[in-house]
């Protein structure tokens, strides 16, 4: 247990340096003019991230979840390339990714890097890690409440607010519009 809890400190240390960069490159969007969208489901979606490495915890703890080791390393590598594919994306994006929906008029769509292969491959990442984190040590109530409640905030608020900005900034600029929370590149 004292390695699982590692996990979700180190876990929690990324979303804080994710959070991060997302203040700067927020910065840099409102610089030239970026317009946010969808603030009203941005508070539940920090909530869901929040609890869901509390509730990873939690139910380990109390409900005495044992690790097991065929899960529970195939998890692991699920959490490990979820990671990997988060961070891609971040880089690929540069100054334009971001966890609000920051559209900046102008600024070219992404078409590189995973964003060659998916619209949202953010979302594939967190969809990932929302299911893997909670079975590296067999927390399978968390998973199936992330995963369902992440696919409520994710396909009924989320990526449609990032598509109709994007749709907006392409109608108010005639041109390919920039990021909308860093995710939305096709």
């Amino acid at each position: 247990m004292t390695w699982y809890t590692a996990l979700l400190v180190a876990v929690a240390l990324e979303r804080v340096a994710e959070l991060v960069v997302a203040t700067r490159n927020a910065r840099w969007a409102f610089a030239r003019g970026g317009v946010e969208s969808g603030k009203g489901h941005y508070p539940p979606m920090v909530a869901l991230h929040t609890a869901l490495l509390a509730a990873c915890y939690v139910e380990v703890v109390d409900a005495d979840r044992p690790f097991l080791p065929v899960l529970g390393w195939t998890a692991f590598v699920f959490v490990l390339a979820a990671q990997a594919l988060r961070w891609w994306c971040i880089a690929t994006l540069g100054h334009q990714w971001n966890t609000r929906i920051i559209v900046v008029p102008g600024a070219p769509l992404v078409h590189r890097g995973p964003y060659r292969w998916l619209h949202h491959p953010n979302y594939v990442a967190v969809a990932v890690e929302g299911a893997a984190l909670p079975l590296v040590h067999t927390a399978w109530v968390t998973a199936l409440g992330f995963t369902v409640l992440n696919a409520v905030l994710l396909l009924g608020f989320r990526i449609p607010a990032e598509e109709r900005a994007l749709r907006a900034a392409d109608a108010v600029t005639g041109t390919a519009p920039g990021t909308a929370a860093g995710t939305t590149q096709p």
